[in-house]
């Protein structure tokens, strides 16, 4: 059966969701979606978007990828690329056998360190792509603050990628794909940081990195105790020089 896709991005949640989301979901015959284990609380909010807009939520179990935090460059991106392989196989498997449009739900804006749109070329299939609310845009409007310094870039990384970026020389970043916040040696830079950004168990602080880590490190754990996950991000800039 022939199949299209639409790769949506639906920010946090369904208060995210923008007309021109919406409107592409209503013309959907139904999403795809993938289980991260027996209990994935981050399925419940891509059911919520789909409840939102009476589309029916086709599950597949996601494969098992190597996190393994001693990975080096290289072991990484082989564990990636195992990943994407495997994820590729199930998807093809419900487009084939269901075929008609389908809706790809993808956290924040499909742009910023998501594989959706490598996988779905690798599909065959013919697909747009419409963007949704990032992380980044909502921890600047939660903190009030611009990303940038005037007239300065912003560097956006990973925190696996965050000391050799400064190393390079890079001073003002948004650093996401967080597993804990580690900011030895960042005491005299400034931060501001947010989990969960709106969504259950929502959390900034703000600050001087010695004043505040302590409050970070507390804040995360509070943020996944009441969601039951926990997703977060910040801007990590240098004193003056």
């Amino acid at each position: 059966m022939s199949a299209s896709v639409r790769v949506l991005g639906f920010g946090m949640g369904p208060q995210h969701v923008t007309p021109e989301v919406a409107t592409a979901l209503a013309a959907c015959d139904y999403a795809l979606a993938v289980r991260k284990g027996d209990d994935d609380p981050l399925l419940a909010v891509r059911q919520a978007v789909a409840d939102a807009h009476g589309i029916e939520l086709v599950v597949v179990r996601d494969p098992e990828r190597d996190r393994s935090p001693g990975l080096d460059r290289t072991g990484y991106e082989g564990a990636v690329t195992d990943w994407y392989a495997a994820r590729l196989a199930a998807y093809r498997s419900v487009l084939s056998s269901r075929g008609g449009i389908c809706a790809f739900l993808v956290w924040g804006d499909p742009s910023l360190y998501d594989g959706t749109i490598r996988i779905v070329r690798e599909l065959g299939v013919e697909f747009d792509v419409l963007p949704g609310v990032s992380a980044p845009q909502v921890l600047a409007a939660r903190h009030g603050i611009v990303l940038h310094q005037v007239g300065q870039p912003v560097h956006v990384t990973t925190a696996r990628r965050l000391r050799a970026d400064v190393a390079a020389g890079q001073r003002n970043l948004v650093v996401m794909l967080t597993a804990g916040v580690d900011l030895d040696g960042f005491a005299d830079w400034d931060v501001w940081w947010g989990a969960n950004l709106g969504g259950a168990g929502e959390r900034l602080v703000a600050g001087r990195v010695g004043d505040v880590v302590a409050d970070i490190e507390a804040a995360r754990l509070a943020a996944k105790a009441e969601a039951g996950w926990v997703m977060d991000l910040f801007l990590l800039r240098g004193p003056e020089v």
